[in-house]
């Protein structure tokens, strides 16, 4: 992502053990297979910052998936061993720009817009419908009734040949990459 490059954003979100980083991890890694220098900002969503003494499991995965640059935010800490005021979404992507990205995956940070797919467990987790906007696809792990979930592309958790390559097209759906 050079200075004034478009560079397409991908969150991924949804509750603790929904698949969140397994699915950062493929993604990472169909970009880095198609030639695409992909990025990956991780939300350390459980409180407090990331440690220091043991490293981000999911950013380090992000990294072997094929990410060019991982980090994981939490508590004013950024893990790239930054010391940062409580830095937003916003400021990293901008401080992303000088690794010449061609895509950036957000693990996390629900409430923003960028276009996101949400990862459900169980059919409870669809009330985070409600609260999340930008919403492109739903991966669930059950069948859920589609009723409640007619305004959205829906996908089963097996389905990743199908939901891969959607995703893909969705972050080069204006054909910049």
């Amino acid at each position: 992502m050079a200075l004034g490059k478009y560079c397409p954003i991908l969150q991924v979100v949804g509750y603790q053990n929904s698949g969140k980083t397994t699915l950062m991890e493929k993604l990472i890694s169909r970009a880095a297979q198609v030639g695409l220098r992909a990025a990956s900002i991780k939300h350390h969503g459980h409180g407090g910052a990331p440690s220091y003494e043991s490293p981000s499991k999911d950013s380090i995965r992000h990294y072997e998936a094929g990410a060019v640059v991982s980090s994981v935010e939490g508590a004013g800490t950024l893990q790239l061993r930054a010391k940062v005021d409580d830095l937003s979404l916003e400021e990293m992507l901008r401080f992303y720009q000088f690794f010449s990205i061609d895509v950036i995956f957000v693990e996390g940070y629900k409430k923003e817009s960028y276009p996101k797919v949400a990862l459900l467990r169980d059919e409870q987790d669809l009330s985070m419908l409600d609260s999340l906007t930008n919403v492109q696809c739903i991966i669930s792990h059950v069948q859920v009734d589609q009723q409640l979930v007619q305004n959205y592309k829906v996908f089963q958790l097996n389905e990743d040949h199908l939901y891969i390559d959607f995703l893909m097209e969705v972050v080069n759906k204006d054909g910049f990459i």
